[in-house]
């Protein structure tokens, strides 16, 4: 009789066990879907985010202000350029036709380009005269590829200069040839940008030359309208070379790296010296604005006689 209660107890705690094994499976399993339901609901979050966050950027970028595009100058044609005696035939062709003096021309031509048919300068002016495409247009030239033509911008360089001699003599109108008509007028008749007047000194002089002018005399004066001083020829600082004008000043990248091995590096002497302290030399450290601070200024030495 001992052994029918021990039967029953062991029989309650096979239940019990079980009840608390099925209990524990089905415990198991909601917790794995919670856990399944909470990844697949920070998934979706997280493709939201991502999602606005790049609709967020896509309208900041749309937003931004495009970056103005830069007008690419024109390119010179691959075949060769025409030479000098072809270039001087053209010169005496047009500038008679057009009722210049060709001497005039001829100094045009050596200041503008060089007699370089395939010059550009950086502003975009073009070939033998340094027509600008707009002023060709104005006299039936559409195409700027058409300028790099010597006969054609020739022919409509020696017009555009007839008609400025035409219209304010012949100082004035190498003025005007420079910094345009507009200039000329609103500065009263003589323009007083230093380029223009370096640009000025340099072509009158040598077409004067040609006549065994000199450039400040009386009879200079006769000839040009104007009045020639010495102070033109450096106006600003600056200097113009014998081939002078706007592509003048533009050296090729062969001529720069032959210039910069030619010069004398230990003539240099310059003092570095930070201008910040040493954790704002970091460049990540620096702020951006109207009161930013370079990081380094240069000084020159002080001379020993100083």
């Amino acid at each position: 009789m001992a052994t029918e209660p021990r039967r029953r107890g062991l029989r309650a705690t096979l239940l019990l066990l079980s009840a608390v094994a099925i209990s524990a499976v089905f415990h198991i399993g909601d917790a794995r879907a919670d856990v399944a339901a909470a990844d697949a609901k920070l998934k979706g979050a997280g493709a939201a985010t991502a999602a606005d966050a790049k609709r967020k950027g896509a309208g900041a970028g749309a937003a931004a202000p495009a970056a103005p595009e830069r007008k690419a100058l024109p390119r010179p044609p691959s075949k060769s350029r025409p030479g000098r005696a072809a270039v001087n035939k053209l010169i005496e062709t047009h500038a008679a036709r057009n009722g210049l003096d060709r001497a005039l021309v001829h100094a045009v031509v050596r200041a503008e380009s060089g007699y370089n048919a395939h010059a550009v300068s950086p502003a975009g002016a073009v070939g033998l005269m340094q027509l600008m495409p707009a002023t060709a247009a104005d006299y039936g030239v559409q195409s700027v590829s058409a300028l790099f033509d010597a006969s054609t911008n020739v022919r409509i360089g020696t017009r555009h200069l007839k008609r400025l001699v035409s219209r304010y003599g012949i100082g004035k109108a190498v003025m005007a040839y420079n910094a345009g008509e507009g200039a000329l007028e609103r500065h009263g008749g003589f323009v007083r940008f230093a380029e223009t007047q370096r640009y000025t000194h340099t072509v009158l002089s040598n077409y004067l030359q040609t006549k065994g002018v000199s450039a400040y005399s009386d009879q200079a004066r006769q000839i040009t309208g104007i009045t020639l001083t010495p102070t033109m020829a450096s106006a600003g600082g600056g200097s113009r070379s014998a081939a002078g004008g706007r592509y003048a000043g533009r050296l090729t990248p062969r001529e720069q790296a032959r210039r910069m091995r030619r010069a004398d590096l230990s003539t240099l002497s310059l003092k570095v010296r930070p201008s910040l302290s040493d954790r704002a030399l970091d460049p990540s450290a620096h702020d951006v604005g109207p009161e930013s601070k370079p990081m380094f200024v240069l000084e020159r030495p002080v001379s020993a006689t100083n």
